[in-house]
């Protein structure tokens, strides 16, 4: 999130200002005006922290370039001067203000180091000095020395590492955030990282699964097009331009051919519009909702998705069971974690009104819900009868995260298998086709090679 500062004026003149953080300018004047009729002043300047390319020199010494985030120039300009420089220019950087997520690999490695040194009782100021220093990348590297230097001001810890949430990810800013004030910390970095290097290997396993034989899919399906428009109708066409008979499957691919040629336009706009329109609908709030329901439904992938999301929801309640105090809240983190928007929905709409409501049992809510398994179910009215729910929570993420790495690896493995048949099959097919068209003769003999013959 973006910071902004809102200065403002009392019905008395006096000047006030505050810092809010916001999504973007748009929400941040929003939220201001907000403020303003509640607390009765007049919004007067709204500034972005934005960051600012400065030219100074001291003396006769080289001017230094440098960069610097604040509110306003004026800031910097100041900040400069106070320590004896002299100003050449401060200005705004033009591209570069934005927040861009840090690689997936750069914050794992940094919770995941973070816990092994708490874990031998190095104090939390050591761990973020120590890897400020050490960490390769420039965006993650800038966003721990701003975490680091505002908690050393004794700022709230959540809404801090909050701030954050673009460069980090929204749940490790979450789960940071709360560790911080909690008594388990080195507990929740390491659900956090157990919960980071799971999810990554789950989406690497993922594309294994499904990208990588569909991009296979696509480029044998752009070179058997590239050969029976160009290169299989080279050969063919010379015997229709005799009038010789062809062969069957001679025949009705060069008829598809020409139908091709002649509707290329037509048959490229109706594979790449829908291609195009799913990708755009599928990036709205709409479209991953639906997607995240269907996704459930489909045969032997869906259920893999589904245990693995009731594993990242069972993980991440164990981790914040103890810590965060309220239950319902730690059912809604665990709900927004699980990376399935409609179970994230059905948590939310049905389980959590069901307990604050109607006083339902943790089972019964999750029951209503719709969206876990019985063996989930079982297990987890097991440990509610044994008051032993946040332990049967990371049984049930450990027995999941078993069975779906198992199973994947034979989804892998049956896909891969699929591919290479359908690879098989198609060069068959062209082999055929091929083999054909060196079996058409002509009807008179010679014919055919008195023409050829004529040419010369």
């Amino acid at each position: 999130m973006a910071e902004f500062r809102i200065e403002g004026l009392t019905p008395s003149g006096k000047a006030i200002s505050g810092v809010i953080s916001a999504d973007d300018k748009k929400t941040a004047k929003k939220r201001a005006e907000e403020m303003a009729r509640e607390r009765k002043f007049k919004v007067t300047a709204i500034h972005e922290r934005v960051n600012f390319l400065y030219r100074v020199q001291k003396g006769k010494d080289k001017p230094i370039d440098g960069e610097q985030k604040a509110f306003t120039p004026d800031e910097v300009r100041i900040a400069l001067e106070k320590m004896g420089y002299k100003v050449q220019y401060v200005r705004k950087k033009m591209f570069g203000n934005k927040a861009k997520p840090a690689p997936i690999v750069e914050v794992i490695s940094f919770v995941r180091i973070s816990t092994d040194l708490m874990r031998q009782k190095l104090p939390f100021n050591e761990v973020m000095q120590l890897l400020i220093n050490d960490i390769p990348n420039q965006i993650l590297r800038d966003c721990l020395k701003e975490i680091n230097l505002e908690l050393k001001q004794g700022k709230d810890s959540e809404k801090v590492f909050l701030k954050h949430q673009t460069v980090l990810g929204k749940f490790t800013a979450n789960m940071l955030g709360l560790a911080s004030k909690s008594g388990n910390m080195v507990e929740i970095y390491e659900s956090t990282a157990k919960f980071l290097e799971r999810n990554a290997q789950f989406k690497k396993s993922v594309k294994q699964a499904l990208v990588m034989p569909l991009v296979t899919l696509f480029v044998l399906f752009l070179a058997v097009m590239f050969y029976v428009a160009y290169i299989f109708p080279a050969t063919a066409e010379m015997f229709v331009k005799f009038k010789i008979e062809l062969p069957p499957m001679t025949k009705a691919t060069l008829a598809f051919s020409d139908w091709l040629l002649a509707n290329i336009y037509l048959v490229s706009l109706a594979i790449i519009i829908p291609i195009v329109a799913f990708g755009q609908w599928a990036r709205t709030e709409r479209g991953q909702f639906v997607m995240s329901q269907y996704m459930l439904k489909v045969p032997v992938v869906g259920q893999l998705f589904h245990k693995t999301a009731i594993e990242i929801f069972c993980r991440v309640f164990y981790a914040l069971y103890s810590g965060s105090g309220e239950n319902i809240e730690v059912i809604r983190m665990a709900a927004e974690a699980c990376g399935n928007k409609y179970m994230e929905f059905r948590i939310k709409t049905i389980a959590i009104p069901l307990m604050l409501e109607k006083g339902k049992s943790l089972t019964e809510a999750f029951q209503a819900s719709g969206v876990f398994t019985e063996t989930a179910l079982s297990r987890l009215s097991s440990g509610a009868e044994t008051g032993t729910v946040k332990n049967t929570a990371i049984q049930l993420a450990e027995y999941y995260e078993k069975e779906t790495t198992y199973r994947l690896a034979n989804v892998v493995q049956m896909i891969e298998l699929s591919v290479q048949m359908v690879i098989m099959l198609v060069l068959t097919a062209l082999t055929l086709v091929s083999s054909e068209t060196a079996t058409v003769k002509p009807k008179a003999p010679g014919g055919f090679i008195s023409q050829i013959a004529g040419w010369f």
